[in-house]
């Protein structure tokens, strides 16, 4: 969030939420875009003509809106949100006009699960509780196919040409992939047990037969691009009608990648997050040649590239809040930034820190000019399968400007570190994660870094669960700790969450509650809430479907049991709330409350005891 100016309107709000994106381009008139964008403190979106100058809202409603996409024709689709994560496709002209369901009848409702809107025919995936359904049609008229899929899963790709569809479930399923005809046949099974893939789309589809480049699918373009995982790495990988899958083993990379078609020819640009940095990288598939993007060091958040050769990225580091950058001669006019916040004034490093698995990689953001030991506040990603960025962090921002010091830790099972990496949990769930939270703690203590009575957690969803952990197992470790939406009860969790959590969790954990509950109650936090003695502020959500508000209350009212003690803050939202309001009391409550208690910490006000843990 940004701080604004309050504006003419006594209504106006005192921010705006700070959003810079790519927008998503019209094929066929690339002068027409859609965006998500500010709108009086919320996320909406906008229609932007790129040839006019003209911005236009195409959304208002009180839950804000971050989903859209924009067909061949320039018809915007965006997808209206509930609190619990389900919703419906709608569609409005780019001139504007009424919304229009996106298939005729009454309006499908789920979890969005994939969107594709090649030209004329669309199909869009939703999620209940079990299956996929798929839509295929024309905006506004009955689909003339509707698919069901058991199980979780989503809609990958959509070759219309081809009459093809591509529908993906967990990388490691047996039927990771399947390729289907709209008709419900079956065409191809590509499994995930032999090593992990994921499907990333088909080429934009193009004339083919006589005359088609030695190396290009003679299938007149149906190519579904995919990344396979091995032991080492990743690597590109393609399927074809014709000759099946085929990895391209001269285009691998030791971390975590995704990609995306290139318009007008088999390019792929490939983004790579590699130890909390990215790099882009172009890669012809028929030439087999990679020749690296120019970016400056820190992370990519989003990129793109044009038919006529610019790569634009959304780029930022943790000094610098995001910004578009683009490589080459750009096509197209994008639409103007919002207000930029302020630049963090702090000293950023790496640092590693040697642990069982390989040395852990902490980000670590301090006050500038600051000598000696002092608080340091660990700012816990969620996920799992995420990781910690050189990236702008409003969180880091307002930590350092009030003199705490900012560790962002990637624990092992993050990813940009490679397979071996992700894979590494073999302490068990959660409790892998805090014994690396601990080793980087000790690891600033010995280097001067930090004061050992003055280290704090601060974590949302998974990362709130990893606070709440830590707490309990570690409690003479942490002065301090603030979990906002977390996980606090897994067994509990895991029967009031959604379907693909559920799945995910089963995954992680190897079986359901009732299959292993061992495992699950030895990962829970309020398995050790009676150890909780750091202070303690949960912010909660009241209609988050994610991480259920009846598991927080349920610890909350074992912690009070146990005779502990915890501040509360409960928004009236779901997990992903789109309105700043709600990002902004976080941030504000989390903020005092830290500074609050480490800073009590150096006045002398004397620290939880150090007893080892369990």
């Amino acid at each position: 969030m940004t701080a604004g100016a309050a504006g003419p309107a006594p209504e106006r709000r005192a921010y705006a939420v700070s959003r810079p994106v790519l927008p998503a381009v019209c094929r066929d008139a690339p002068e027409l875009m859609a965006f998500a964008g500010d709108a009086d403190g919320r996320c909406e979106i906008f229609a932007w003509h790129a040839g006019t100058g003209e911005r236009r809202q195409v959304t208002d409603r009180p839950e804000g809106t971050v989903r859209c996409a924009i067909d061949p024709d320039g018809v915007i689709w965006w997808f209206a949100e509930r609190a619990d994560g389900t919703g419906t496709w709608l569609t409005q002209d780019f001139a504007g006009g009424a919304d229009v369901p996106a298939f005729g009848g009454e309006p499908a409702r789920g979890r969005p699960a994939g969107l594709a809107l090649p030209g004329g025919t669309a199909a869009a995936g939703l999620l209940d509780a079990d299956r996929l359904t798929v839509r295929v049609g024309r905006r506004g008229e009955l689909p003339r196919h509707t698919l069901r899929f058991d199980g979780q899963a989503r809609l990958a790709g959509f070759a219309p040409a081809a009459g093809l569809l591509a529908v993906a479930r967990a990388p490691g399923h047996e039927r990771a992939v399947t390729l289907h005809t709209v008709d419900g046949g079956t065409v191809a099974v590509l499994p995930g047990r032999g090593g992990r893939i994921w499907p990333l789309g088909f080429a934009p589809e193009r004339g083919g037969g006589p005359g088609v480049a030695a190396g290009e699918p003679a299938s007149g373009g149906t190519e579904l691009l995919l990344v396979r995982e091995d032991e080492d790495g990743y690597r590109l990988a393609t399927w074809t009608p014709e000759g099946g899958l085929l990895a391209h083993a001269w285009c691998a990379f030791d971390t975590e990648i995704t990609a995306q078609w290139v318009p007008g020819g088999r390019e792929v640009l490939v983004r790579q997050e590699r130890h909390g940095r990215s790099l882009l990288a172009l890669c012809d598939l028929t030439a087999r040649t990679r020749r690296p993007v120019p970016v400056p060091e820190g992370t990519v958040l989003d990129a793109a590239a044009d038919a006529g050769g610019a790569v634009h990225c959304l780029w930022t580091d943790t000094r610098t809040p995001a910004r578009v950058l683009t490589a080459g001669t750009a096509a197209r006019l994008l639409p103007p930034p919002p207000p930029e916040p302020p630049p963090l004034e702090a000293e950023v490093s790496d640092l590693w820190t040697p642990g069982e698995d390989g040395p852990v990689h902490t980000l670590l953001a301090m006050p500038p000019g600051r000598t000696g030991p002092g608080p340091v506040v660990f700012l816990v990603h969620g996920g799992p399968a995420r990781h910690d960025k050189d990236a702008y962090d409003p969180a880091v921002h307002s930590l350092v400007a009030s003199g705490l010091a900012v560790a962002r830790v990637n624990y092992r099972g993050s990813t940009g570190y490679g397979p071996r990496w992700r894979a590494a949990w073999g302490r068990g769930v959660g409790l892998t994660q805090v014994e690396d939270l601990a080793a980087v703690r000790a690891d600033l203590v010995d280097r001067g870094i930090a004061d050992p009575g003055a280290t704090g957690l601060w974590g949302t969803s998974w990362g709130g669960y990893l606070v709440l952990l830590a707490l309990g197992c570690r409690p003479g470790l942490w002065r301090a700790g603030v979990a906002v939406k977390p996980v606090a009860d897994y067994a509990a969790a895991w029967a009031l969450g959604t379907p693909e959590l559920r799945a995910l969790d089963t995954a992680l954990f190897g079986g359901t509650p009732d299959e292993v509950p061992g495992r699950y109650a030895r990962s829970s936090p309020v398995t050790y809430v009676a150890g909780v003695r750091a202070p303690l502020l949960v912010i909660a959500a009241t209609r988050d479907a994610k991480c259920p508000p009846e598991q927080v209350r349920g610890y909350l009212a074992a912690l009070r049991a146990a005779g502990g003690t915890c501040r509360e803050l409960w928004l009236d939202s779901g997990h992903d709330g789109h309105d700043g309001a709600g990002h902004v009391r976080v941030l504000r409550h989390s903020l005092h409350f830290l500074a609050r208690e480490l800073r009590a910490s150096r006045a002398g006000v004397p620290a939880p005891r150090d007893d080892g843990g369990r």
